[in-house]
């Protein structure tokens, strides 16, 4: 997966200053790299997988809701 360079930026001072305010170390660019590829590749799959569950059960909430919808549009059948 290949992040924006401008996000990726981001992260990486974001990671930086996350190790400095709570462990009061400053970390160079390898450092950050290695963090920032450590949190993409081992983690984010998990999140990645918990957005699509999550995308999927919200896909089936709304696919619920439009078949409730189309069965209140039905008109009863009276025979004569």
């Amino acid at each position: 997966m290949e992040i924006p360079k401008g996000f990726k930026n981001e992260m990486k001072e974001r990671i930086q200053r996350y190790i400095y305010e709570e462990h009061g170390e400053e970390i160079g660019e390898l450092a950050t790299e290695q963090w920032l590829h450590f949190f993409k590749e081992e983690l984010g799959v998990h999140f990645y997988n918990q957005g699509v569950a999550d995308a999927k059960q919200m896909v089936e909430q709304k696919m619920m809701n439009i078949e409730e919808d189309l069965d209140s549009l039905k008109r009863p059948v009276t025979r004569k």
